[in-house]
């Protein structure tokens, strides 16, 4: 078998650097071959992993890193049948711990060798979104449009401090600025117009290292978890934080939770970030594809 193997060095602030020589030869302990997908840059690595797996290079794709490097590999095995396996290397890893990978890049590497060998696979439902600007991804955790997209937008505009400093200061910055965005959203076509400061979508339930912003959403059913909050000012909200990582936030009653297959949601001047990533403004319109990922586990 041909294994090609995602992997970013710099996932986990580089801790787990270390480690891809052992991941790599424990994939590799069968007698599989397994080759590294690098490049210079995400779009480079991207189309590289793209490629291995149309091109039939690969029996299987394997990411090694966390949340961003496995929405990288998302891009090249969804709907393909290719099975995907995970090796948890970040500081969140919020899909594969979601999914019950083994939180030990060498285990990971282990059970999903193990998996592969003896054709074990599981269907895991993706989310496929399409923008209004053309741009076309999957994602496998959960899509922000609200105060967190805000927070990551802003971030990633500053330039100072450096680390997790900039993004503690563009919460603060966020907060001071909080007011409600007006939303159009259609759940299966049924369309409802509100305003709210905090939107969240969700194949999987948790985002940004654990936060249980969609309590609840099985990745196996076909749906997409809805959490909307209605207009809340800026203590309020920063209560209400600390109970999203347990995922009793849903109780509050200015919290509203849906079910859908298909989510149209269309907002002035917001950005959707899913599994950590930029994607591109509103409007989007996201899809459910039952078993669209083969995840070998």
């Amino acid at each position: 078998m041909n294994i090609a193997l995602l992997a970013n060095p710099t996932a986990g602030k580089g801790r787990r650097a270390a480690l891809l020589p052992a991941v790599r030869e424990r994939l590799g302990a069968g007698g599989d071959s397994v080759t590294l997908v690098s490049g210079s840059s995400a779009a480079e690595v991207k189309e590289q992993a793209r490629r291995a797996v149309a091109e039939k290079r690969c029996d299987a794709l394997v990411a090694m890193g966390g949340d961003g490097t496995v929405h990288l590999g998302l891009q090249a095995v969804a709907g393909t049948g290719v099975p995907f396996g995970i090796v948890p290397a970040g500081t969140g890893n919020d899909f594969a711990v979601r999914l019950g990978v083994p939180p030990s890049p060498v285990a990971a590497a282990g059970s999903v060798a193990d998996a592969l060998r003896d054709g074990r696979v599981r269907a895991i439902d993706l989310a496929r979104l399409e923008g209004g600007d053309g741009t076309s991804v999957w994602f496998g955790a959960v899509l922000a449009a609200g105060f967190d997209a805000f927070v990551n937008e802003r971030a990633n505009r500053m330039r100072w401090p450096k680390g997790p400093q900039r993004y503690n200061r563009a919460i603060v910055e966020e907060l001071l600025a909080l007011r409600p965005r007006r939303y159009t959203m259609k759940l299966d076509g049924t369309e409802t117009v509100f305003e709210s400061v905090l939107v969240a979508i969700g194949n999987t339930e948790s985002y940004g290292g654990g936060f249980r912003i969609a309590p609840g959403a099985d990745p196996t059913d076909g749906l997409l978890d809805v959490v909307v909050a209605e207009p809340l000012g800026r203590l309020t909200l920063m209560r209400l934080r600390p109970k999203v990582l347990k995922g009793t936030h849903v109780r509050d009653r200015r919290v509203s939770t849906h079910r859908a297959r298909v989510v149209e949601l269309d907002g002035a001047g917001i950005t959707a970030y899913a599994d950590g990533e930029r994607i591109c403004p509103l409007p989007v319109t996201i899809t459910c594809v039952p078993g669209a990922l083969r995840l070998a586990q």
